[in-house]
């Protein structure tokens, strides 16, 4: 099933790249009325907003248009929330500008390792892999294992040799090398630069029928050591989906992501407490993730049951656009 959509993903998604615009509604980011359908894409978050000329925020938001236009246009032909979640992430993935497949960051060996996670809010079934180094769109064969397999997680060399298996592109390691990465390898190996916790890219939806879906995925922490896996593959860290509350996709320095279990924590006090999405995310993210020393912060995006969205964060900035059935729209880099 995987496979088939991964086709029928690609397909769909060479139409809407033409339609892209870098508009942006001036809408809050709280509760919206409910919705048919409604989803959220994320780049990731994080701070330093000096580069961001009008030019590069421009860039970044057509990019993130045409992911929205390809959630959009899946959602009008009938696609599932699981499905527009997949085909969101795969376009980011493809896009260069972003720390998910092409364009990924490197390891302190200059190697990308890259991981992505994917969950089914209707049955809590979920795929992930980590560390591999040669799987073109790592979320897809996330959702392989998922629907293919008895598992919920596979690493490194296993998680290729299952993706070749099941016809999955393949590519070299170089292949998710861009110039700009490039530079910035050099940069860290120089010491010149910080390694860099941040940068994932995903996608939460609601569909028609009312269930959620969850995907993420990311080339990890810049300059961190061989075999690191943080927050983005781990079920309950930064993906979650569960019909009966949420869908959270989250964006961060994934040690303390994992620690805080900071998606299934959300789910928690909305289950459990009755929270609003709307509560819940802001308790996270500025009550819980703020208190953690060393935390260099991050972000969610978040989806309830009703269609509701929420995109909390705490740093200067974090790519996100979104859609809702209701015409609520937009796309957005930098805080309002």
């Amino acid at each position: 099933m995987g496979k088939n959509l991964s086709k029928f993903s690609l397909s769909l998604l060479l139409l809407p790249f033409l339609l892209s615009t870098t508009s942006c509604n001036n809408v809050k980011e709280l509760q919206s009325e409910e919705a048919e359908w409604a989803f959220i894409v994320h780049g990731g978050a994080s701070n330093g907003i000096k580069s961001m000329t009008p030019e590069r925020v421009a860039l970044y938001e057509k990019h993130l248009q045409e992911a929205v236009d390809v959630g959009v246009n899946l959602f009008k032909n009938g696609a599932s929330a699981l499905e527009v979640v997949e085909a969101v992430v795969v376009y980011m993935e493809d896009c260069p500008l972003f720390n998910a497949g092409k364009g990924a960051v490197m390891n302190l060996n200059g190697v990308h390792e890259l991981d992505a996670s994917i969950m089914d809010g209707s049955n809590l079934a979920a795929g992930a892999i980590a560390g591999v180094r040669d799987i073109k769109n790592p979320i897809t064969t996330a959702r392989l294992v998922k629907d293919s397999t008895k598992h919920v997680f596979l690493i490194g060399e296993g998680a290729s040799t299952f993706s070749k298996q099941m016809g999955m592109e393949s590519v070299e390691n170089s292949y998710f090398t861009t110039p700009a990465r490039a530079k910035q390898q050099e940069r860290i190996l120089k010491k010149l630069e910080e390694s860099n916790p941040r940068g994932t890219v995903g996608c939460v939806a609601k569909d028609a029928n009312g269930n959620l879906a969850a995907a993420t995925s990311t080339g990890g922490m810049s300059g961190k050591k061989w075999g690191r896996v943080g927050d983005a593959p781990i079920i309950g860290a930064a993906t979650y989906a569960n019909n009966n509350t949420v869908a959270v996709s989250s964006t961060g320095h994934g040690e303390f992501w994992i620690r805080r279990v900071v998606a299934y924590d959300i789910h928690a006090l909305m289950e459990y407490k009755g929270y609003s999405l709307d509560e819940a995310t802001n308790d996270v993210i500025f009550n819980k993730i703020d208190k953690m020393e060393g935390c260099t912060g991050g972000g969610v995006i978040a989806v309830d049951k009703k269609g509701n969205i929420s995109m909390k964060f705490n740093t200067d900035k974090m790519y996100r656009g979104w859609a809702t059935s209701n015409g609520n729209e937009g796309v957005k880099v930098l805080k309002d």
